[in-house]
């Protein structure tokens, strides 16, 4: 008896090396490993980055030395790729653009929300690369967009957003919370309330308003009253130096560098509030790996922050451009005087998915996509 033919999915993924949108295509690719009825070819940077078995790789690690290469890649060498993997039932790229390829159904997964990112004159000088990044990808976007069956994204407020800008349809943008692993967080209060920002040195990450609120309350109150902990150096890159050559002398802020992550969650344990003053973020992280410890959150008062915020009672929401505002929100909390916001769990409209089974079960219309195991990691949050 023949065996039934299996459907072939490909993923491209070939800019994903590190930090939040590396974990998703390990995500993608750990959940389709286990999916013995497809045949699951993978197109990354690496393959040591992302091994998983019974998946077939194609390395394309050129692809980072430049703009150019990466859109040679993507409307040039996929498309000889796609040929010589025929039949394709679903091409799924994981990394924002729309690339040239023949596939029955293509769908994309909407990585960045930088296209939203409101751009400062600061940018340019601090690293020109993220606003310019910006622009590019406000336009990578559009191109053959309308070819897809579908995108993916990863909060309400992107399907919203995106079918705008993009004229797309909202009923053909999935909205697929990313999964999180649990940390084991301990409540260790300590001794000098303690607000803490953990993000990298990028501009759009504002840390500037932190530090400006920061030097502002201790002007107000007095010093060793709290700390501000961030999780810079001061000697990463242009906007890691610029904020320790203006801040770094400030007794409240304590610019500690990078964490680990037991590290990471020792001062969630620590922290009296998690801070997050970003301009733009896809979801935010940190917000929903602090939550589960109950204590205050102070937060940007943007359409992300809502969205991973959701279902918990101790917000407090400022304007990110406003330092006098966040140095308030910080003195609310060091008096007992917060009002906090408690932010309903958001009830999601379809198409929806929770977990990569139910993700892939809409992308390939796939009533029998039960034959793949849904693995802890793998569950959606």
């Amino acid at each position: 008896m023949d065996k039934p033919v299996r459907k072939s999915v490909v993923i491209s993924a070939v800019n994903l090396r590190k930090g939040g949108t590396l974990t998703v295509l390990k995500d993608c690719l750990g959940y389709l490993s286990t999916r013995d009825d497809l045949k699951v070819t993978a197109l990354v940077h690496s393959r040591s980055l992302c091994d998983y078995p019974n998946i077939d790789y194609i390395e394309i690690p050129w692809t980072i030395k430049g703009w150019f290469r990466r859109l040679w890649c993507e409307y040039v060498t996929m498309h000889k790729i796609s040929k010589s993997l025929q039949p394709i039932d679903l091409w799924l790229s994981l990394h924002d653009t729309t690339p040239r390829v023949d596939a029955s159904h293509r769908a994309v997964y909407c990585q960045t929300s930088f296209p939203f990112m409101k751009i400062k004159a600061r940018d340019f000088t601090m690293d020109a690369k993220i606003p310019l990044f910006a622009m590019f990808t406000k336009i990578a976007y559009k191109v053959n967009v309308h070819k897809n069956s579908y995108l993916v994204v990863q909060q309400p407020w992107l399907r919203g957003g995106l079918s705008e800008i993009l004229n797309y349809p909202k009923e053909q943008i999935i909205v697929a919370p990313p999964a999180f692993s649990p940390m084991h967080i301990a409540n260790t209060e300590s001794k000098v309330p303690l607000f803490f920002y953990p993000a990298t040195p990028d501009c759009h990450k504002n840390f500037e308003t932190l530090c400006e609120a920061a030097q502002l309350l201790e002007n107000q109150i007095g010093k060793g009253k709290f700390k501000v902990l961030i999780t810079i150096k001061g000697n990463e890159n242009r906007y890691a130096k610029w904020l320790f050559k203006k801040w770094g002398k400030v007794d409240s802020i304590d610019f500690n560098g990078f964490l680990s992550k037991d590290a990471l969650g020792e001062l969630y344990g620590k922290a009296t509030a998690l801070v997050f003053p970003s301009r733009i973020e896809t979801w935010g992280l940190p917000i929903s790996e602090f939550s589960p410890t109950g204590k205050p959150m102070i937060l940007s008062d943007l359409p992300y922050a809502h969205g991973a915020a959701a279902g918990t009672d101790k917000v407090l929401f400022f304007n990110p451009n406003d330092a006098e505002s966040l140095a308030g929100r910080m003195r609310e909390v060091l008096d007992g005087t917060a009002a906090y916001t408690k932010l309903a769990k958001i009830d999601c409209a379809e198409p929806y998915a929770d977990d990569w089974q139910a993700l892939f079960q809409i992308l390939l219309n796939d009533e029998n996509s039960t034959t793949g195991k849904i693995l802890p990691h793998f569950r959606g949050h």
